[in-house]
């Protein structure tokens, strides 16, 4: 009767450390989660936005000397 309770328990820890290292040794080789992104996209929206606002300024800088010198007297 010993042996069979012996061997009852071998047999259950066994299985205890098996499913414990099937459970945490995958889970400690498991690969992290991507970090979260550095950008959401508004400051290439906003890096845009700038550019497009730069070059309507140069155009209108450019295009200025064009108006003033017309005949017709705007203003």
């Amino acid at each position: 009767m010993a042996v069979v309770v012996h061997r009852v328990w071998f047999t259950l820890m066994v299985v205890v450390v098996v499913l414990l290292l099937g459970i945490v040794l995958p889970a400690a080789h498991a690969v992290a989660p991507a970090p979260a992104p550095t950008s959401d996209g508004t400051s290439i929206d906003q890096g845009i936005a700038y550019v497009l606002m730069l070059v309507a300024l140069v155009l209108t800088y450019l295009i200025h000397p064009l108006d003033a010198s017309s005949p017709y007297k705007l203003f």
